[in-house]
């Protein structure tokens, strides 16, 4: 089953996430600053989730869905949405986050490493369920291991971790991995993949982001 849920940060602008969002008709949950843009765009909104502290009041009375209000400010919006998706669709094996990007910039940082955070909470990888942000530029998600991955050669691809101590051998890269210690996040940026299959051997597990342009 597929989810997808809108964050309040920009909507897609292509036409590759815009058509995503609304030729197909799966159940779109919003973060509550996100129910704006997605009734003016005529999104199938299963729900909206959050403090409601940032939608405007004309909108949720538009609004014929469900109203999930989370007032706990222990974390943000889009990990309440992707709690409400769990709870709600627990058979759900593909979640795609649009919105997660732009705007504020402690936003865009902190939603990307929330890819990271999910995958070391429920272990998305390893249980074969797909958890990606698709915005106009790029298509991120984690891994929790070792991986082979095919993406096509000549891509443009960023890993990056909050992990120092993981280690990444890898094949199918430009600049190889191998050497490579990940104590900032810029340490393994603006790659490139050299053949359609890219391989990272990890020395143990640890979320890795991967940002794919």
């Amino acid at each position: 089953m597929n989810v997808y849920i809108l964050a309040a940060g920009d909507y897609p602008r292509r036409v590759y996430p815009r058509l995503l969002l609304t030729a197909a008709d799966y159940p779109v949950v919003c973060c509550d600053g996100a129910l704006h843009d997605a009734l003016k765009h005529g999104l199938n909104v299963a729900a909206v989730v959050g403090d409601m502290d940032s939608v405007p009041k004309a909108d949720l009375k538009r609004f014929g869905g469900e109203v999930v209000r989370v007032a706990e400010q222990d974390d943000n919006d889009l990990t309440k949405a992707l709690h409400y998706v769990l709870g709600r669709w627990p058979d759900v094996d593909n979640i795609t986050i649009f919105g997660a990007t732009g705007r504020r910039e402690a936003h865009t940082v902190a939603n990307l490493s929330l890819l990271m955070e999910y995958e070391k909470q429920y272990g998305f990888w390893e249980r074969g369920i797909t958890l990606q942000m698709i915005s106009d530029w790029s298509t991120m998600f984690a891994v929790g291991d070792s991986s082979e991955l095919i993406f096509g050669e000549g891509r443009a691809v960023s890993l990056l971790t909050c992990d120092p101590t993981l280690r990444v051998s890898s094949q199918g890269l430009e600049w190889p991995l191998d050497d490579v210690v990940f104590d900032n996040w810029w340490k393994a940026t603006l790659n490139r993949t050299t053949a359609d299959l890219v391989k990272l051997t990890f020395n143990h597990p640890a979320p890795l982001l991967v940002i794919l342009d």
